[in-house]
């Protein structure tokens, strides 16, 4: 049974009004970045099974499963593969193609839940079957380097989008992370060539993680007619932190017609710590909106991703709390419901009807 069919339990278990909730399930509500697959390729978390609680309380890891997705009634998600950087350069290819298959055979497996969907036309009618409409997206480029015809093959691969780099350097271009150790040395000519290799195959160039001057070497060598996205982030304005972007960077996204989804991390968003609140989600999605227009805010919550979330947001099945807090702040019904997935389909739909 989904939480739709329960929904004033649901509501009455999360604290927030039945109008909150009501918007929460009229919406599209789309998760720019899932990594729970990391586990299941790591420690064989079972991504089938419903896990009633998070191993470790709600840190790191345990926040998503198939189950609790399709009761949190999620319409559509990124689930990512992410690129072990330690791996010799010409294994990463043949692990990347591994990892796919088995993240594709997972979504295959639940039918009546899920449909794996690689466009708009394909989003649209996985949602009009009432099925979780899952893309797929790499993190970490670096993937794609080490094989000859790596880059060739792109078209193949089915995947939405590529997050440049990662939590290290890379052949790219160097990563925001204090772990780059050196000076920021911007974009490599690897990294031009694999951003025009991307926009030719109608692959979103994610810049999340990658470094201030590199950002902007991709803002430079993108195509101009394509949207940008930085899926999993949070804004410095709000709390100044190597991770997140300043307010240029929100902008030149927005520019490009692209979206910046926020990430749940307590430390990104402001409580290095002890956990934070949802509220803290809403401040950072609440600037974005400012500075960079309400055509470009989205949610990544970077689930799963090793992060300790805001303890009233420790899972998928805590979402629509954010609406409870957008609507007490003065949202629009019709702004939110962007927030939660409309900005996303608008970029979908340009890039890969």
């Amino acid at each position: 049974m989904t939480r739709a069919r329960e929904a004033g339990e649901w509501a009455r278990e999360l604290g927030i009004s039945r109008a909150a909730l009501d918007l929460y399930l009229a919406s599209e509500v789309i998760d720019l970045h899932l990594d729970s697959f990391i586990w299941s390729r790591l420690f064989g978390y079972d991504l089938r099974a419903r896990h009633a609680r998070a191993p470790l309380g709600g840190w790191f890891l345990g926040h998503a499963d198939f189950p609790r997705v399709r009761e949190a009634e999620l319409a559509g998600a990124t689930w990512v593969v992410t690129t072990n950087p330690l791996r010799e350069a010409s294994d990463r290819f043949r692990t990347l193609l591994s990892n796919l298959a088995a993240l594709k055979a997972e979504f295959a497996a639940e039918p009546s839940d899920f449909a794996f969907v690689r466009t708009y036309a394909e989003y649209r009618a996985a949602r009009k079957n009432r099925l979780h409409a899952a893309f797929i997206g790499i993190q970490g480029g670096n993937a794609l380097d080490g094989v000859e015809d790596s880059i060739e093959q792109l078209p193949a691969l089915d995947i939405l989008r590529v997050t440049l780099v990662h939590l290290s350097n890379s052949s790219i271009g160097p990563t925001s992370s204090p772990l780059r150790l050196g000076p920021d040395g911007g974009l490599t000519g690897f990294g031009r060539e694999l951003i025009n290799r991307l926009e030719c195959a109608k692959i979103l160039v994610d810049l999340a993680h990658i470094s201030a001057q590199a950002f902007w070497d991709a803002v430079d060598a993108h195509n101009p007619t394509l949207p940008l996205v930085v899926t999993h982030t949070g804004v410095s304005s709000v709390h100044r932190h190597w991770r997140n972007l300043d307010d240029a960077q929100l902008r030149a996204v927005a520019e490009s017609g692209g979206v910046v989804g926020v990430m749940f991390h307590s430390a990104f968003l402001g409580r290095s710590t002890f956990r934070g609140r949802a509220e803290q989600v809403v401040d950072h999605l609440a600037h974005v909106v400012r500075v960079a227009g309400e055509d470009a805010a989205a949610i990544g919550s970077d689930f799963d991703g090793n992060i300790i979330p805001p303890r009233d947001l420790q899972s998928v099945l805590e979402f629509p709390r954010l609406v409870e807090i957008m609507l007490a702040r003065g949202f629009k019904e019709a702004l939110i419901q962007k927030i939660l997935g409309g900005n996303f389909l608008r970029v979908l739909e340009e890039v890969r009807p």
